[in-house]
């Protein structure tokens, strides 16, 4: 019974993502498509399903602070370990050791993170997942910069006041978020009109993403040291779930909140994972690497989570 219900919550999403593939291979998209579906998804469709599920649900229900902060443990711990791993010894050329650090903790907690999580326990979670994740996308960007930084101690001339605009203070999915944190802080009022508009719009957006991660993916695009990609991978979404467990159930954060932490924890590396690497001067074949290895490990990774939540009665009633 158990396997029957971790069947139906992980089968659909990667059905979708296999949807994607097979319809690229062939030929019935292309890749002008899906670099449009991306942006439409990252522009409008994300933006707008996180802002109307944060900006209507209760703040004071939704948001917890010890599930926030365990979180961003997780992420300071995930980078604190892979970069000292990476730079024991000089094991790892210089280039590489930011792209290894943050492909082993920077989750696509958008594209696949809350999928996931709405599958696995639907509607009722998404205000949740939405608040949570509102709250670390900039501790994220945060964190990989510093990352990619650490290799070059004297720092980059690429990190002035546009790199840190556009990575922060411009992002759409950070605004989205603090907005409807706002919005939901202060209970104010969304006309119905718009509540639906905003609806209609994100009802778009998770199968559209699901589907262009599909399209985009390829193993071709496998190169650089695969031995590093292949630790980054399983670190991120084997390692960091385990270390999410630790840390919330230390916090006493536990039911629902524990699930969709250790969840989104799991989650394979975020696809920005490569252009913030060739922004920063880093290994950005290895990121690219990591990304496609993580992806293809969370179809069993996901699984063997699920498992473990609902066999230990973790974030599962």
């Amino acid at each position: 019974m158990v396997f029957t219900e971790i069947a139906l919550i992980i089968l659909p999403v990667f059905f979708v993502i296999g949807l994607g593939y097979l319809i690229r291979r062939i030929e019935l998209i292309d890749d002008r498509f899906l670099y449009q579906a991306n942006r439409l998804v990252y522009f409008i469709g994300l933006p707008s399903l996180l802002f109307h599920k944060i900006a209507t649900a209760d703040f004071g229900a939704t948001f917890n602070g010890r599930m926030v902060a365990g979180a961003t443990f997780v992420m300071l711990s995930g980078l604190i370990l892979s970069y000292s791993y990476a730079s024991l010894g000089r094991k790892y050329r210089r280039e590489d050791r930011g792209a290894f650090s943050q492909g082993a903790f920077r989750g696509n907690l958008a594209y696949i993170g809350l999928p996931i999580v709405f599958s696995a326990y639907g509607d009722e979670a998404f205000a949740r997942a939405g608040m949570f994740m509102g709250c670390l996308v900039p501790v994220i960007n945060l964190l990989s910069i510093l990352a990619l930084l650490l290799p070059h101690k004297t720092g980059s001339r690429r990190t002035g006041w546009p790199f840190w605009y556009r990575n922060l203070f411009s992002n759409p999915l950070i605004l989205a978020a603090l907005l409807g944190i706002i919005w939901s802080y202060w209970q104010l009022p969304l006309p119905k009109f718009i509540a639906r508009s905003f609806s209609l719009t994100a009802s778009i957006t998770l199968p559209l993403a699901l589907f262009a991660i599909g399209g985009s993916f390829s193993l071709k695009r496998l190169r650089g040291d695969l031995v590093q990609a292949t630790l980054a991978s399983l670190f991120k979404v084997i390692g960091l779930p385990l270390l999410t467990i630790g840390f919330m159930l230390l916090l006493n954060v536990r039911g629902l909140d524990l699930g969709i932490a250790v969840l989104m924890a799991g989650a394979p590396a975020a696809a920005a994972c490569t252009v913030l690497a060739q922004q920063l001067d880093s290994n950005a074949e290895l990121a690219g690497s990591i990304i496609l290895l993580s992806t293809l490990f969370s179809l069993v990774s996901y699984p063997v989570i699920l498992f473990l939540l609902k066999t230990y009665q973790l974030g599962f009633n």
